[in-house]
């Protein structure tokens, strides 16, 4: 199938998955994960109606923004881990970042995005299954607390919401728990009314289960191979 028609059929579940949850399919946003995707594949997918693109990597990103420059309606996010001394650049090349995991990171994001004069809009990364090869910060943690107090004196950073990628399982259903406990906790913290800090972002749910994470009220599910298909493995 084409990417045309991927995209297609993608909508068609979000729709179906939201309609099971008695939900707007305009509260939802379809994210294309275009991590090592080249460019004719991604203007491929702008073509066919997906305007926000989620990017692993500030170096690959910044290789092959060229030739996607006339691309004015994308929005360009950062969804990888990133290291605080890559922070310049990627308040320089995204127009949000959605993997901040820890204070010394928004620090540095909210410095780099002073020097810019631009608000920069971004999720807290939660490791919702506790696993130590995955980034993010721990639900009800010190760490946690640490940032969003920090956040309501970051004069340049937005904290919209929060995102997960919970521990894979074949069967998508294994992820309900995890989305279900991210929902929560964005209640929680949306519920204390902390200044500068909204919680209206959801991002959980991928190729594999982003159905369960509308059910669970994701308002943005990335997917990357059911658009562009099977990636290549990466090199050594």
């Amino acid at each position: 199938m084409s990417i045309n028609d991927n995209v297609a059929a993608i909508r068609e579940r979000i729709s179906q998955a939201a309609a099971r949850a008695g939900r707007s399919v305009d509260s939802i946003t379809l994210m294309a994960v275009s991590k090592t995707v080249e460019p004719e594949r991604i203007r491929q997918a702008y073509e066919a109606g997906l305007r926000v693109f989620g990017e692993n990597k500030v170096q690959e990103f910044s290789e092959k923004l060229g030739p996607l420059k006339d691309l004015i309606h994308a929005e360009w996010r950062l969804i990888g881990h990133l290291q605080s001394n890559k922070a310049k650049k990627a308040a320089e090349l995204f127009r949000a970042v959605d993997s901040v995991d820890s204070l010394r990171l928004a620090e540095k994001l909210d410095y780099a995005a002073g020097q810019r004069n631009k608000i920069l809009p971004v999720l807290i990364e939660i490791n919702a299954g506790g696993e130590e090869n995955k980034s993010g910060v721990p639900p009800e943690s010190a760490a946690l607390e640490e940032l969003l107090q920090a956040a309501q004196r970051l004069n340049y950073l937005q904290v919209r919401g929060l995102m997960t990628i919970p521990p894979f399982t074949e069967d998508p259903e294994g992820a309900r728990p995890y989305f279900r406990q991210l929902r929560q906790l964005r209640d929680k913290i949306a519920a204390r009314k902390l200044p500068r800090i909204e919680m209206d972002v959801l991002s959980m749910g991928m190729s594999h289960d982003f159905e369960v994470a509308i059910e669970e009220g994701s308002t943005c599910v990335r997917v990357g191979t059911a658009i562009f298909g099977s990636r290549p493995s990466p090199k050594t």
